[in-house]
C-alpha cells in the first residue's frame, strides 16, 4: 500500500492529523497537473498552477470533504475540481459583457492547440450527456481534457490498460466533436 492510500484510509477513519499529512504527499503530483493543464490555456490568462492547486484542494479538504476510496478516487476527485474551477473561469470570461456574442470557436481535435473559454464551456456542456452514454470515456476526458494526464497516466488513474483508456479518448473526442458540432450549428 502506498503512503497516499495509507493516508487516505486514515482519513477516512476520521483521523485529523491526516488531512495535514496528504497535502505534502500529492502536491507535487496535483501542481505537475495543474500546470499541464494551463499550459494547454489561452495565453494571457491569469490563473497560475499553484492557485489551480490550492482551490482545488480547498475543495476537496473542505467540510463536506469525500470519503476516497484510494489513490485513483482521490485524483479523479481532484481532476473534477479542478475542471469545476477551469469552467467557472471560462464561464466568467464568456459571459455577454466579456464578448461572449462573438462566433464560437469548433472543437480542436488535440489538448496541444489552446482552447478558448467557449470550447471549454462545449465540452463542459456535451460532457453530461456523454457520462450517461459512456462513463468512463468521460472520466477520460475530465482528466485528458481538463487536467492535461497523460494517456498512461489516465490509464494507472483508472486501473485500465492504456490501450483502453486510448480507445476511451479517441471515442470520447468523436462523440464530443459531434456533439459540440451539433450544438454550434443548431
Amino acid at each position: 500500500m502506498n503512503d497516499v492510500t495509507r493516508v487516505l484510509q486514515s482519513l477516512e477513519q476520521g483521523d485529523p492529523r491526516a488531512a495535514e499529512e496528504l497535502l505534502p504527499l500529492v502536491y507535487d503530483e496535483l501542481r505537475k497537473l495543474a500546470a499541464a493543464k494551463l499550459a494547454q490555456e489561452a495565453p494571457g490568462q491569469t490563473l497560475q498552477a499553484t492557485a489551480l492547486v490550492h482551490e482545488a484542494w480547498l475543495k476537496l479538504a473542505g467540510p463536506y470533504q469525500a470519503a476516497w476510496r484510494g489513490r485513483a478516487h482521490f485524483f479523479g476527485a481532484a481532476a473534477e475540481a479542478m475542471r469545476r474551477i477551469l469552467i467557472d473561469k471560462s464561464r466568467r470570461k464568456a459571459s455577454q459583457k466579456r464578448g461572449a456574442d462573438r462566433a464560437r470557436a469548433e472543437l480542436h481535435d488535440s489538448i496541444e492547440v489552446r482552447a478558448p473559454a467557449a470550447e471549454i464551456l462545449a465540452v463542459h456542456a456535451a460532457l453530461d450527456a456523454l457520462t450517461l452514454e459512456d462513463p468512463t470515456a468521460a472520466e477520460v476526458v475530465k482528466l485528458r481534457y481538463f487536467v492535461g494526464m497523460t494517456i498512461a497516466e489516465i490509464a494507472a488513474a483508472l486501473g485500465v490498460s492504456p490501450r483502453s483508456a486510448d480507445r476511451h479518448w479517441a471515442f470520447a473526442r468523436a462523440w464530443l466533436k459531434r456533439a459540440i458540432e451539433g450544438e454550434l450549428h443548431d
